[in-house]
């Protein structure tokens, strides 16, 4: 009988070679999972609408367009809820309990959320801990949401960070923020501990469709609560671990310890995709002609050990310079759009600071970065912000007019990555 196939190859780019007395080892690590693996039938999907006084107008109606729009991609036989979100947070649609979608509950779902009216203010921390209570009920599933919103959260910093912090490994999260009046930081930092994307709809008319897709791409998942178990050697140190395609993420702060010498990096949900990562270990120098193992990288399911791909760093000490400083492709490419992301973020904050020299400085270095490796995206967005007068040096002059959704555009799309050149864009 034929063994099962992996869910999940992990393939390691690296240049082992390392000069003697040197002791840090870099590698990114590709994780593909399974075009094979079916979409998951056991999955909750929850929808959080902000229906603050601020959507009135063309945003709620717009709200509604995009809420029934994703309803109607909620597969047949999978869970879901309706969320509207004020001061306080109320069950939309079921009133209690959740739905399991077919013809009739889309259908339901679809007229209460017709009746949505905009009307009080805006708690983002309760409308996560009521989606947490449910995801609560659905041990094992998938357990996805969209939350959206339109402006700056009005609950007191610590009850925020508190309930944001209790909904951690509940469920993941893709943020969006419709208009130009919420706070690009605010929502990064949920999709961040929520393992999901943050993205701005500036025209409230464009959020139909970019709810759809988010709940096309929900669809697809088929494993959940995977994570990026690793083990490295006694005394060494794990400097960072990053993903670093299709967006920048550092996830060094997320590790839970498993066992003598691991850890493991929750990831959220799988679909059929890449992801790459980027991980730094510093090892006990050895001596010339010696050769370790710096670390094993194994795709899990969270708290299992059950091992669903993995992949080897190592570590070879040598005198010949001709192999020990070559930088592999991939760690060169992946620092640069650490870098650019970092750059972006950086020259904004200063231009709203009124810091000229270091804004031009930092956002001319980001369109050096990406004109270099490529990222044609980013940097057509910063040519909104900025007046490239020599892209390959990172010439620039700040515009003396920018719209808020420029830079909110720019600022929310900083950390999105394109794979090294040969191969298919990060998406």
């Amino acid at each position: 009988m034929t063994a099962a196939p992996a869910p999940f190859t992990v393939e390691v780019d690296q240049n082992p070679y390392l000069a003697a007395g040197a002791t840090r080892v870099d590698a990114i690590v590709t994780v593909t999972s399974s075009e094979s693996a079916p979409a998951a039938a056991d999955g909750l999907e929850i929808i959080i609408v902000d229906c603050s006084t601020s959507m009135t107008g063309d945003k709620i109606h717009s709200a509604r367009r995009a809420t029934a729009a994703a309803i109607a991609q909620v597969r047949d036989g999978v869970s879901f809820v309706v969320i509207a979100g004020t001061e306080t947070a109320k069950q939309l649609y079921p009133p209690t309990g959740t739905a399991v979608a077919d013809a009739r509950t889309r259908a339901g779902a679809t007229a209460a959320v017709n009746g949505l009216r905009a009307n009080g203010g805006t708690g983002i921390g309760s409308w996560l801990t009521l989606a947490g209570s449910i995801a609560d009920r659905h041990p094992g599933a998938i357990k996805h949401a969209i939350l959206l919103t339109d402006g700056q959260n009005g609950e007191r910093s610590h009850y925020f960070e508190a309930a944001l912090a209790g909904v951690q490994g509940r469920f993941t999260c893709d943020c969006r923020g419709v208009g130009t009046d919420w706070r690009v930081e605010e929502l990064r930092a949920i999709a961040a501990a929520l393992l999901g994307s943050v993205d701005i709809v500036a025209d409230p008319a464009e959020l139909a469709a970019d709810f759809e897709a988010v709940m096309e791409a929900a669809m697809g998942k088929s494993m959940a609560g995977v994570a990026l178990r690793l083990w490295t050697p006694r005394g060494s140190t794990l400097r960072f671990v990053k993903q670093v395609a299709p967006t920048v993420e550092d996830l060094t702060g997320r590790r839970v310890d498993t066992g003598p010498l691991r850890g493991d990096y929750p990831l959220g949900s799988w679909g059929a995709e890449v992801r790459e990562y980027h991980l730094e270990v510093e090892v006990a120098a050895g001596a010339v002609g010696e050769e370790m193992l710096a670390a094993r990288v194994s795709l899990v399911r969270s708290g299992a050990d059950d091992v669903l791909g993995q992949g080897l760093v190592k570590a070879t000490w040598t005198d010949d310079t001709a192999l020990s400083t070559g930088i592999s492709r991939g760690v060169a490419h992946y620092t640069g759009q650490a870098e650019l992301a970092e750059a972006i973020q950086e020259g904004l904050a200063a231009r709203k600071a009124g810091d000229t020299a270091t804004a031009t400085a930092r956002l001319g270095r980001a369109v050096a970065l990406a004109a270099e490796s490529g990222n044609e995206g980013t940097a057509r967005l910063l040519e909104r912000v900025v007046e490239v007068l020599d892209a390959p040096s990172g010439t620039v002059r700040l515009r003396a007019a920018v719209s808020d959704a420029d830079e909110m555009t720019l600022d929310t799309r900083s950390t999105k990555t394109v794979r090294v050149r040969g191969t298919e864009e990060a998406s």
